[in-house]
């Protein structure tokens, strides 16, 4: 392919707006592609400062604290999912007034897809259940008072 030829194809190109062309003559090959324009710098602007608004508040007074009942107080040992029943239709395994012994099983912890079973570690009376059924709990959280 002689040069004429190859310089009226790069300015057809150029003329068409086309990206790339490929041409073959037997066993001559020539492909012409334009390069791309070089990138629009578009002006970068600094964020202004936020502007602090000065919002007056009501004055709202905390929620009164709940009392924990007093007695002797069983937390939770691991962190994980406070369950009062063995499973979802089940009856719950004690309930506020109900007698236990030592050693009786008081909830179960899920944690880590295993059942831990919380048992009581003294004799007397429940006098609160201070924990959800289906709340998560950490580990030292108050879960029952027992007197």
């Amino acid at each position: 392919m002689d040069l004429r030829k190859l310089k009226t194809l790069i300015e057809l190109v150029e003329a068409s707006g086309i990206a790339e062309i490929e041409i073959e003559e037997g066993e001559e090959r020539v492909r012409i592609t334009r390069a791309s324009p070089a990138p629009v710098s578009m002006p970068v602007y600094a964020p202004m400062p936020p502007q602090q608004i000065a919002v007056p508040v009501a004055e709202t007074p905390p929620p009164p604290a709940q009392a924990e009942p007093k007695g002797h107080t069983i937390t939770s040992p691991i962190v994980g999912t406070f369950y009062r029943a063995s499973s979802p239709g089940a009856k719950p395994f004690i309930e506020v007034g109900s007698q236990v012994k030592e050693g009786d099983q008081l909830c179960i912890i899920e944690a880590m897809k295993l059942m831990n079973e919380i048992d009581a570690d003294r004799a007397g009376v429940i006098k609160a259940i201070l924990v959800e059924n289906g709340a998560a709990v950490e580990f030292g959280q108050p879960l029952f008072v027992i007197e």
